[in-house]
């Protein structure tokens, strides 16, 4: 953290966003670029992708023996949701309220797609660094015929533990970060966010629950206000790091759906945040050389991540005057 830096460094100021451009595919009443109009929506909003990466209906590839060059259909869904109506406003500058919308509208999106798709994967892509092209408070959702790489090591080594102890992982996990208290941000009475003892990103984070559920649809209404209260807890921390809106890429992983709604017993459903912001503003972390080729390295601790995020005030900076 105290090497000399000469390398890339980002704008330092945050962008002037409208509150409203008429320009902006994603606001409401917008044409969009496939010619399909908008609603003047005052809430959240969803639509499929015009630009899909997953299509529902694609041709099976031919057969083939070969182990080293094995082929299948990969079908989905994508869809964008809107957070909010306002192009300026962001999950730390919503209300509890706001918040507790958007959570609803991601549980109705699972509960739909997940009864045709063995995934679905709700991110949100943010700021200009983490290739977010579109400044409207927005994340995509990918619905999949296929169990991706990150979610199938997860299955694996969640069943492997819970076939060798008989309780879920990450459910043993969250208990030894409680009694330690020392790589916890924020917590309420449901959840807990912590940096995680394996952190690869700087400020990285986990949303942890206290008591077991196994996927965002299990999540009852105490759960879900106390989640749009730790979102908005954590978001703040982030933005007030370095006082900018914050870039991440965050998403939730839960059980497996679809075809896969089996015993999902070792599944624990939580979320993550990989921020890449180093040590301002300014200057990211790179995965680069030894990180790509061999192993990640953190600049700095887990438990000191922590403890600088926990300590950052709880308004948000641009309210702190007000």
């Amino acid at each position: 953290m105290k090497r000399p830096w000469s390398g890339q460094v980002e704008a330092t100021n945050d962008p002037n966003i409208p509150e409203f451009d008429p320009s902006n595919p994603l606001c409401p009443g917008v044409t969009r670029p496939n010619g399909q109009v908008n609603p003047s929506y005052e809430s959240t909003f969803v639509f499929d992708n015009d630009f899909p990466a997953l299509l529902a209906d694609v041709p099976s590839p031919p057969n083939g023996e070969d182990d080293l060059f094995r082929l299948s259909a990969a079908r989905g869904v994508c869809r964008v949701m809107c957070f909010h109506p306002k192009s300026n406003i962001t999950l730390p500058l919503m209300s509890l309220q706001e918040i507790r919308s958007v959570i609803d509208k991601w549980i109705e999106q699972m509960i739909e797609l997940g009864t045709k798709y063995d995934w679905v994967q709700i991110f949100e892509n943010k700021g200009a660094i983490m290739g977010c092209s579109n400044p409207h408070p927005h994340c995509q959702i990918w619905a999949s015929s296929f169990l991706p790489n990150e979610a199938r090591i997860k299955d694996d080594n969640q069943l492997a533990y819970y076939k060798k102890h008989g309780r879920p992982l990450l459910m043993d996990y969250v208990e030894k970060e409680v009694k330690k208290q020392v790589r916890i941000v924020v917590s309420n009475s449901e959840w807990v966010v912590v940096v995680p003892f394996w952190a690869v990103w700087p400020y990285e984070t986990m949303v942890l629950p206290l008591k077991h559920v196994q996927r965002f649809t299990d999540l009852s209404d105490k759960q879900k206000d106390a989640l749009a209260d730790i979102i908005k807890q954590i978001t703040v921390k982030y933005d007030n790091l370095f006082k900018v809106s914050f870039p991440y890429s965050m998403g939730w992983h839960g059980a497996p759906t679809g075809s896969r709604m089996d015993d999902s017993r070792h599944w624990v459903f939580h979320g993550i945040y990989f921020p890449p912001l180093l040590r301002s503003a300014t200057v990211k972390k790179f995965m680069v050389g030894f990180e790509m080729l061999a192993q990640n390295q953190r600049d700095l601790t887990a438990e000191q991540a922590a403890e600088i995020l926990r300590k950052l005030p709880d308004k948000h900076y641009t309210l702190a005057s007000s």
